[in-house]
C-alpha cells in the first residue's frame, strides 16, 4: 500500500460548545468542534487534528449531530472525516499521585462510541467530566489501563512544562507514574525539543510528538507532526507511533524552544530570568524571592542522567525543524496573510510548498523573505520564560 505524507496536530482544546457551555474555560469562546475541524480542513490544511476535550457529553451531542448530518462520517480506522481533515477523539486529563505534583495526560480513542464508554468510566471518579482537564481520583496507571484496555492511545502531555507535567511537576522520572510499556509515545511541549529530551535515557524508545495545545483558533498548527501512513485515520495513527509496517513519524515542526514560555527560569517577583548558574538554593540572585518558576531547559538539567552536552538522539528519530508560526512573522497581519491565504490556499502551503517568488508577489519581499528564513531556522529570537512567549525580532 502507498504511503504519503500527512500533517497532525494532535493537541487542540474546545473553548465552548455551540450553545456556549464552557469546556475549557481559558479557550476561545468560538473555539467548538465544528469551528475546529472548518479552521483545519479549509485556513491550516491540517490532515489530522486531536480534539482532547471529546470527552464532554456535550461535545458529543455535537458530534453526533453532525454524523447524523452526514456532514461529517466515521471511519472504518477509526476518527470523524470532516473533508481534507480526519478528526481524533481525545481527553487530557490530571493525575496526581500520593507525593508528587499534578501531571496531564492524553487519552485518545478510536470512535465515538468507545469515548462515550470511556466517558462513562470517568464520570464515576472525577467531578466534572464536561470540563476539560479535570482532575481523575485513580492512581495514574489505573487510568492508563482504562485507556489500553479499551484500545486507546496513552501520551504524556508537554512532558517539561513546570505546571502539571510528568518531569516538570509530578516525578524525576516517567516509570515512577506510569506502567512504561503502555505509553505510545510523548509530547515534548513548546518549550523543548529532540536533542533536550535527549539527556533522559528512558525517553529513548519512545516516538516524540510537538502539538501545538491549542486555545485559539489561530494557534492550530503552530507546532504539528509530518506522518507517513496510508490514510489519515486512529489506526494508521497508531502504526505511525510504533513505527510499523513502514507507518511512521517523518519529522517534527516545532517553536524554537527559545521561544516557549518556560523554556528559561523565572522570577515571579522582579520579572527577571536569571542565569541558571546564578541560582543559589532555589532564590533569585537579584531579588532574593523564592517564587522562581523553574524553566523547562533547566529542569531538564536537574533531572537528566546524561552529562551536559551529552544528549542522545537515536539515528531513527525524526528530524525536529524549528518552525516559527505564521503570526510571529513580523509585519504579517491579519489582511496581508488573508492575502496569502486566498492565492496559495492553506498554511501549509505557505510554510512548506510556496517559492519565495510566490510569496514575494503577494506580500512583498520582506515578509517573502522572513517566511523562508523561519523555514531555516535564520530570525532572531528573544527567550521566552515566565509564563511569557519569546518574539522573532528580526534577521
Amino acid at each position: 500500500m502507498d504511503l504519503r505524507p500527512f500533517y497532525a496536530d494532535l493537541h487542540i482544546h474546545i473553548g465552548r460548545t455551540e450553545q456556549g457551555q464552557p469546556v475549557k474555560i481559558s479557550g476561545a469562546q468560538n473555539l467548538t468542534f465544528y469551528h475546529i475541524a472548518k479552521e483545519a480542513s479549509e485556513r491550516k490544511g491540517i490532515d489530522m487534528v486531536g480534539i482532547i476535550d471529546c470527552q464532554s457529553p456535550a461535545v458529543q451531542r455535537e458530534m453526533q449531530v453532525y454524523l447524523d448530518k452526514g456532514e461529517m462520517e466515521e471511519l472504518a480506522g477509526g476518527g470523524i472525516r470532516y473533508h481534507r481533515t480526519t478528526i481524533i477523539l481525545g481527553s487530557e486529563i490530571e493525575v496526581r499521585d500520593p507525593g508528587m505534583g499534578a501531571a496531564h495526560l492524553l487519552a485518545y480513542m478510536p470512535d465515538l462510541s468507545a469515548m462515550q464508554q470511556f466517558t462513562g468510566w470517568l464520570g464515576k471518579h472525577m467531578k466534572n467530566v464536561g470540563l476539560s482537564s479535570q482532575r481523575i481520583y485513580v492512581p495514574a496507571r489505573v487510568l492508563q489501563q482504562e485507556v489500553t484496555d479499551r484500545g486507546g492511545l496513552l501520551i504524556p502531555a508537554h512532558i517539561f512544562t513546570p505546571h502539571k507535567s510528568v518531569y516538570g511537576s509530578a516525578a524525576f522520572r516517567m516509570e515512577s507514574l506510569l506502567d512504561i510499556d503502555r505509553i505510545a509515545a510523548v509530547e515534548l511541549g513548546l518549550s523543548a525539543d529532540s536533542e533536550m529530551a535527549g539527556y533522559i535515557s528512558e525517553l529513548d524508545r519512545y516516538a516524540f510528538l510537538t502539538n501545538s495545545d491549542a486555545h485559539s483558533l489561530a494557534k492550530i498548527g503552530r507546532e504539528y507532526n509530518k506522518l507517513h501512513l496510508a490514510e489519515p485515520s486512529f489506526a494508521e495513527l497508531r502504526k505511525a507511533l510504533g513505527k510499523q509496517d513502514g507507518r511512521e513519524i517523518v519529522a517534527n515542526y516545532g517553536l524554537n524552544p527559545r521561544l516557549g514560555k518556560y523554556h528559561r527560569t523565572y522570577c515571579a517577583n522582579c520579572d527577571s530570568v536569571p542565569d541558571s548558574g546564578e541560582m543559589a538554593a532555589e532564590r533569585c540572585p537579584y531579588c532574593g524571592s523564592a517564587k522562581i518558576v523553574r524553566g523547562v531547559m533547566d529542569r531538564i538539567r536537574d533531572i537528566a542522567d546524561r552529562p551536559h552536552g551529552q544528549p542522545y538522539v537515536p539515528a531513527d528519530r525524526p528530524t525536529y525543524h524549528f518552525q516559527i508560526p505564521l503570526e510571529y512573522i513580523p509585519g504579517l497581519g491579519p489582511k496581508k496573510l488573508q492575502m496569502l491565504l486566498d492565492r496559495f490556499g492553506t498554511e501549509m502551503n505557505l510554510l512548506h510548498r510556496v517559492s519565495y517568488e510566490e510569496l514575494e508577489q503577494v506580500a512583498g519581499p520582506e515578509i517573502a523573505a522572513y517566511i523562508v528564513q523561519a523555514r531555516e531556522d535564520k530570525l532572531t529570537l528573544t527567550v521566552g520564560a515566565g509564563g511569557k512567549y519569546g518574539k522573532v525580532t528580526g534577521k
